[in-house]
């Protein structure tokens, strides 16, 4: 296995270029109508896959990259908080660009667009399904037809989150840089310095209960278009990582850790009053849908009915909101 150019730092990946990941739970929504952004209930523990090399399934230590728990059902959002300098990410569900629904590459495209422009794209919810939305990732077992990926292209070989990061050609990057710093320097001589920010059971391996990312309700989110020239970007990737997704009783069996509790009822949660949000930025312009996102169908298509009662947020709950080291991780074949 060779290096990824990947770290993991506590729960958040950080890949070349200044690039931070993290895997949010959340409240799932319903399958019918849109709605605003659910809330964040935690980051999903993420561990290397290389630290269990006894009790992780033979195929996840061929790919390398890192691990996290997660229930049937259970949905999660991709936060790109404290990424630094510009940086294109592709996201992959399945080895299927959840941007543009093509194949996975390992170049940039824009037509479609199959990536996202960081730090302007402040987190990913789910697909791109276009006019202002996305249908939010939920977890579902592979062998069912309801990941994306087996939708797409009729198989469901590899499961997952693929995480692929393109840094800016070096002059664009230097220019990037200086003009950073000129603005920092007008930005003291007028305020003076600023204060620092605060830090945002063993076995043997067996065929693991491998896990994808399915579609759920729609909420208001957009996926922003690159207003940047594709030659900004260069043209090979400066890291990328594989996300397995584990069942909580197999997460405790490789790592001997509880998983994290179940998830929080949304009724609940709504009922008490907690925050949900919507976030728009008028200066950016949103991705439009591709055909063979719009045709992926929610998993109770697939799994059932959903039976968890729903209660929709009062308008003072939904908040509007503004412009928003570690151990490496060792890459396989994938």
């Amino acid at each position: 296995m060779t290096g990824t150019g990947v770290r993991i730092d506590g729960n958040t990946l950080r890949l070349p270029g200044g690039v931070a990941v993290r895997f949010v739970r959340t409240l799932r929504l319903p399958e019918t109508g849109t709605h605003p952004l659910p809330p964040g209930l935690g980051e999903f523990p993420v561990r290397r896959v290389s630290d269990y090399p006894d009790t992780v399934p033979e195929p996840w230590r061929a790919r390398g990259g890192v691990m996290l728990p997660v229930y049937l059902r259970e949905a999660m959002w991709l936060s790109f908080g404290g990424t630094r300098e510009p940086a294109a990410l592709q996201v992959g569900v399945g080895k299927v660009c959840a941007v543009s629904g093509r194949p996975w590459s390992d170049r940039l495209s824009r037509d479609p667009q199959n990536y996202l422009v960081l730090p302007r794209q402040p987190w990913l919810d789910g697909i791109n399904s276009g006019k202002g939305t996305v249908r939010q990732f939920v977890a579902v077992p592979l062998g069912l037809g309801a990941t994306v990926e087996g939708q797409v292209t009729g198989e469901e070989v590899w499961g997952g989150v693929q995480l692929q990061s393109f840094p800016l050609v070096e002059e664009r990057l230097a220019q990037w840089r200086e003009l950073e710093r000129r603005a920092a320097t007008r930005s003291r001589a007028a305020y003076g310095a600023a204060l620092p920010m605060a830090a945002a059971a063993a076995g043997p391996p067996r065929a693991p209960a491998a896990m994808g990312l399915g579609v759920g309700g729609s909420m208001r989110q957009e996926v922003y278009r690159d207003d940047r020239p594709l030659s900004d970007w260069s043209d090979t990737a400066a890291g990328r990582v594989f996300v397995h997704l584990v069942t909580p009783p197999e997460w405790r069996r490789i790592t001997g850790e509880a998983p994290p509790p179940s998830p929080v009822d949304r009724a609940a949660y709504t009922k008490a009053g907690l925050p949900w949000y919507d976030y728009y930025d008028q200066d950016a312009t949103d991705l439009a849908p591709t055909d063979t996102l719009d045709a992926v169908k929610p998993v109770g298509d697939w799994l059932g009915d959903d039976h968890e009662p729903w209660q929709e947020p009062a308008p003072y709950q939904v908040e509007p909101l503004g412009d928003a080291p570690g151990k490496p991780v060792e890459d396989g074949d994938w």
